[in-house]
């Protein structure tokens, strides 16, 4: 019998958002009448495609446990890390004895609770019979400037410059292996870069530009105009 494919979805959501300048982490401050994280996990709900979803958060988190949806039954909590790879390799540990190597895992920020089912559809469409798996991003509209101190230096060709967005999406065994090889490896910032120091080559789908991350104070305005937009 053939092994049906699943997908699987970890959002790392043990950081704790400093250029928030807030009392708590970013991803429990209030959006809409909801945190930020039950809303970006909502929308990974509604897409109606993951197998679970598990959610790395830090084991002295005391918001956590109060959200109903940490009791949802497609939800896992798993153990965050000092970094984002850590707590997406916790995720990925903790399903390791549901999840099959050629499962896809798609891995969602916890702080981009824009996201629509619209685009996590479209990036399973688009990959699913990929050998490697990628990423949603966004062309730059702006010039880019390479610089050094306050100086430019030189021009980006911005063709070939995207934003990175999340969902990231890879195959559960190779993930599992590039995170694992390259732990404590500073180049890596998303999922994407650890396939990339294997040398393998993810392709990009292009998202909306609405899916933000919420960073800074300014930010959860312009995502909750977001949310109302759409």
């Amino acid at each position: 019998m053939t092994h049906s494919i699943k997908f699987w979805a970890i959002v790392p959501a043990a950081g704790v958002g400093k250029r928030m300048q807030a009392d708590r982490p970013k991803q429990y401050l209030d959006l809409a009448g909801k945190t930020v994280i039950e809303h970006t996990l909502l929308r990974l709900l509604q897409a109606d495609v993951f197998a679970a979803i598990a959610v790395a958060v830090s084991e002295e988190d005391p918001y956590w446990p109060e959200l109903a949806v940490s009791q949802h039954q497609n939800i896992i909590t798993a153990p965050g890390g000092k970094e984002r790879a850590d707590s997406v390799l916790s995720g990925l540990k903790t399903i390791r004895e549901q999840a099959s190597d050629d499962d896809w895992v798609l891995v969602h920020d916890a702080a981009r609770p824009c996201i629509t089912a619209s685009d996590i559809h479209l990036l399973i469409d688009t990959l699913a019979g990929d050998d490697v798996g990628g990423i949603l991003a966004l062309a730059s509209p702006d010039t880019l400037k390479q610089v050094q101190g306050n100086d430019i230096t030189g021009t980006l060709d911005r063709s070939h410059i995207w934003r990175a967005l999340t969902p990231q999406m890879f195959r559960y065994g190779m993930l599992k292996t590039a995170l694992e090889q390259s732990q404590g490896n500073p180049a890596i910032t998303d999922d994407a870069s650890a396939l990339e120091l294997q040398g393998l080559r993810p392709k990009i789908v292009e998202g909306r530009p609405d899916n933000i991350k919420i960073t800074r104070p300014e930010d959860l305005a312009l995502a909750q105009f977001y949310m109302e937009q759409q």
